[in-house]
């Protein structure tokens, strides 16, 4: 009978250590991420990766690091040739926002063409890779018409519509002058919207912007030249950069944004397959930043 209370003071004790060690886990991880609780000065890196197809996860992270007083500077690091127009203004919008409490450093990899160096304008400073694939500025649409090889297998294709342009860009039928005036408006506005935004953020006359867009691609050396890119260096260079402009007196170092990990909630929800897709898609003929190589 006396073993009982000495029994429950062994297990007390123990539920106790292991309940200490897994709060003691859990901080050290929170502090080992750059987090809210974190007491150390740290670089946050974004990574712009691939093609840009939705911005949710981008703006999350990007407003995780604002909201966050131990980040200091953060740093956008683009591999990016392009993508939808909506998300890479989005995502511009949100940079925008943000360098005005915190500097913004952009890192370059090895192609932030197009949309990709459309979100880098809005940095307080670009740098890059002398062979970086960069500039694009430019917007794009291209469409297939399969109207002849349908009538050769002997498919036939109807359109009912309602509203004059609905059908247009319609791989079923000829595109018409009047279809081609229609889509060129829109893509010459998007186009001015381009050009006004990169100018805007990079301090450059948009008579000057007009003639070193146009679609080019340069190189990091040659973007540089024109006043694309403020300085070259790679990744943990312009880590170091964005933590000096932040303040940080002492060692430079970086926190990553997490990934979102699977979740069995996001999947009922429709998000996992719907983000999983957007990856696996391939450009839909909308106005998109892209260089004209990349479709």
């Amino acid at each position: 009978m006396k073993s009982r209370p000495l029994w429950t003071g062994c297990l007390v004790t123990f539920l106790a250590v292991l309940f200490f060690l897994g709060l003691s886990g859990i901080v050290l991880a929170l502090l080992g991420k750059g987090s809210l609780f974190s007491l150390r000065e740290r670089v946050g890196v974004v990574e712009i990766k691939g093609l840009l197809t939705d911005s949710r996860t981008v703006i999350k992270q990007l407003d995780r690091y604002r909201d966050d007083d131990s980040i200091k500077a953060i740093v956008l690091r683009i591999n990016s040739p392009g993508g939808a127009v909506g998300p890479a203004q989005e995502i511009l919008r949100e940079v925008e926002k943000i360098r005005a409490k915190k500097k913004i450093v952009a890192s370059l990899g090895t192609v932030a063409a197009s949309g990709g160096y459309y979100i880098a304008s809005g940095a307080n400073l670009i740098m890059a890779n002398r062979g970086t694939a960069t500039g694009s500025i430019g917007v794009i649409m291209q469409f297939t018409n399969v109207e002849g090889l349908t009538k050769k297998i002997g498919l036939d294709f109807f359109n009912l519509k309602a509203g004059r342009y609905k059908d247009v860009g319609s791989p079923f039928r000829p595109m018409t002058p009047e279809d081609k005036a229609y889509l060129q408006g829109l893509l010459d506005n998007i186009y001015q919207q381009f050009l006004s935004d990169v100018a805007h953020n990079r301090k450059i006359p948009l008579a000057k912007m007009k003639n070193l867009a146009e679609g080019r691609i340069y190189s990091g050396e040659e973007a540089k030249q024109v006043g694309l890119v403020d300085a070259f260096g790679n990744l943990p260079d312009a880590i170091e950069r964005a933590g000096r402009l932040g303040g940080i007196k002492g060692k430079v170092t970086a926190v990553y944004a997490e990934k979102e990990g699977f979740s069995f909630l996001r999947l009922l929800l429709g998000q996992e397959t719907e983000d999983t897709l957007s990856q696996l898609a391939l450009p839909y003929p909308e106005p998109a930043f892209l260089p004209a190589w990349f479709r």
